[in-house]
């Protein structure tokens, strides 16, 4: 892990699903992510629409946040983030108004952790895709495609 020694933030407690859905499932060794905010232990650091009530700043971190709540749910599922083989795919969903074109810059937030725990095995194809609305007036969710390490 953290083939490139940058610096590496540590995994919020593994989230709970808000609703009736399962954080993560493996299909021939491929674990795939539901949706995950910022929220930590049901409290979102931030609240509201990328440009406009929210700096992309604040929006990048917002989606730091998400992805390691993303990495939590696969460690809790693969049985530690060692197992991971790489990070496939991801696709971030970023709460912007109308006339909001940064996606990509909020979305990188996301794609430096990758990176700064799986090196270049943590750098997905991505999707960076804006939103009217997102649960509990969410920023940033984010969902990542992953291959599992044989056992």
């Amino acid at each position: 892990m953290n083939e490139n020694k940058t610096s590496v933030r540590a995994l919020p407690p593994t989230p709970q699903p808000a609703g009736n859905y399962v954080p993560v499932r493996e299909a021939h060794g491929v674990l795939y992510t539901a949706g995950h905010t910022s929220a930590v232990q049901g409290m979102l650091e931030h609240r509201g629409r990328v440009g406009q009530d929210l700096t992309v700043e604040e929006g990048r971190s917002a989606a730091a946040t998400a992805v390691l709540n993303c990495l939590a749910s696969l460690a809790a599922q693969a049985g530690g983030l060692d197992r991971i083989e790489e990070i496939v795919s991801m696709t971030g969903y970023v709460c912007a108004g109308s006339d909001f074109t940064e996606h990509p810059r909020v979305m990188d937030g996301a794609s430096e952790v990758l990176v700064s725990y799986f090196g270049d095995r943590g750098r997905p194809v991505r999707a960076a895709v804006g939103v009217s609305s997102l649960p509990d007036g969410a920023p940033v969710e984010i969902s990542l495609l992953a291959t599992i390490r044989s056992a």
